[in-house]
């Protein structure tokens, strides 16, 4: 099964850059990455030009002009292009496990989505961070909290089943799901914009079509470099969006995905 590779980042070029080397020492490749760009600078593209010379794979950068927080519309527009039958997604400030994308295609299953942990790196160790270009943690590293998050554990991971219910614990930064399954649903609601509810609302709805879920606690594990949190104007917004969702049990993102296959 061809796998795809999704990375959404925006004008961080330094971290990118890390998420990028985390990708070249995976212990098992994706068939491609896509990088979704909301828009970043020139600074950005000749980052992923100079990287994508360096993979055996494909590497290919989709990018939009920056017209404020539009993840939603990027990501649509980069899986319209995926040639992959799965799909393994992170953001572009996210350090995978060199294990990452080996525990996403070892846990693949037909009617299911995966989501995985989130190890927070911790602002003072950031000049550290860059200055070595560190891709390599574990649970004993420095810089890190909530440690037991960074544990490996095939035997431990297996105690985490399929779930019928979408988990608070969720997270867009560490997510995987068929791309069949992501078109069933129409992708991304695209009437939501700004920072907030893109990632849940989108897996509400593959709860409403049928799709199940399982935690990939002790597998598939990121390191989230610490930022300044965004803009947060348009939570009430999408939040209103992702309860009608819920109330509605919608299944179908009106203005999503399909505007962009006909043109992939």
């Amino acid at each position: 099964m061809k796998s795809t590779l999704l990375i959404a980042t925006y004008n961080w070029p330094a971290a990118l850059e890390l998420v990028l080397q985390s990708a070249k020492n995976q212990t098992q490749l994706p068939n491609e990455i896509l990088i979704a760009d909301d828009g970043s600078t020139q600074e950005t593209k000749a980052l992923i030009d100079l990287y994508a010379k360096t993979f055996t794979i494909p590497v290919k950068h989709i990018w939009q002009e920056d017209k404020g927080f539009r993840k939603s519309q990027i990501l649509n527009k980069a899986i319209a292009q995926a040639s992959g039958e799965y799909i393994i997604q992170v953001d572009g400030d996210c350090i995978m496990h060199r294990n990452f994308v080996k525990d996403h295609m070892a846990f693949a299953n037909a009617n299911q989505y995966l989501f995985g942990s989130r190890v927070n790196i911790q602002q003072p160790y950031l000049e550290v961070l860059f200055q070595k270009k560190q891709t390599n943690f574990g649970p004993f590293s420095k810089g890190i909290k909530k440690r037991t998050r960074a544990i490996h554990s095939k035997f431990l991971s297996g105690f985490y089943k399929e779930q019928d219910f979408f988990s608070k614990k969720f997270r867009g930064c560490n997510t995987s799901y068929f791309k069949s399954d992501f078109i069933a649903v129409n992708g991304y609601n695209e009437d939501i914009t700004g920072w907030g509810r893109e990632d849940s609302e989108l897996m509400l709805r593959m709860h409403n079509k049928g799709v199940k879920a399982r935690r990939l606690r002790y597998r598939g594990i990121v390191f989230h470099i610490w930022h300044k949190e965004k803009s947060k104007d348009r939570v009430e917004a999408n939040n209103t969006i992702e309860l009608k969702t819920i109330s509605n049990k919608i299944d179908w993102a009106t203005n999503g995905l399909d505007k962009y296959l006909n043109n992939a």
